[in-house]
């Protein structure tokens, strides 16, 4: 059977191996682990095929894929929990913080998020991959569907009214709530 399963990967899942590198290239968290993935793809498909040979060998490929990528994201989201016993190593200054600046810190932290939760929902989005999730202009736009020009201005525009409202008080508009028009920091409507 080895001989009858090599001549059938050969025939119905190498033959792919050009738009399976692409979609890997373009769903692989980081780029140069794409040649890697696509041996554990084949790898995995090899050993379902000698198992049981699938009626449609590409789709089989591809769910393969999609699989593996997922399964790699969800093991990224594990937290390692090890003990520390020294901070020292860690250059963690835990006697130097005061009440005063943990609170003040705390009160900075939370204005922040108050801020990026009144940006628009599409402009907090792109905010949020492009400065917290650290992917480049071009990941933002392709992931969105949008063109980097447009994930460009979300940026300016979202980096403006957050630093309106963290800096500028509580004067900057709040953005609308589905079919109503704005508010300002006290609850009354805006006019156009």
């Amino acid at each position: 059977m080895p001989k009858a399963l090599d001549d059938w990967f050969i025939r119905e899942i190498l033959v792919h191996e050009a738009p399976l590198m692409h979609y890997l290239l373009r769903s692989a968290p980081r780029r140069e682990e794409a040649s890697d993935l696509r041996q554990e793809v084949y790898a995995r498909v090899y050993e379902a095929a000698g198992k049981a040979l699938p009626q449609q060998p590409k789709a089989f490929l591809f769910a393969t894929a999609r699989h593996l990528l997922a399964d790699r994201a969800r093991r990224a989201k594990v937290v390692s929990i090890e003990p520390v016993g020294d901070f020292e190593p860690l250059h963690v200054l835990v006697d130097d913080v005061s009440p005063e600046r943990w609170c003040g810190g705390r009160q900075v932290l939370m204005r922040l998020a108050d801020a990026f939760d009144r940006l628009p929902d599409r402009c907090r989005e792109v905010v949020w991959l492009r400065r917290v999730e650290h992917l480049s202009q071009r990941e933002v736009a392709q992931r969105l569907g949008i063109s980097e020009k447009t994930v460009e201005k979300h940026i300016a525009k979202g980096m403006r009214l957050i630093a309106g409202s963290f800096y500028g008080g509580d004067d900057v508009p709040r953005p609308a709530a589905r079919g109503r028009p704005p508010v300002d920091a006290d609850g009354q409507q805006q006019a156009d």
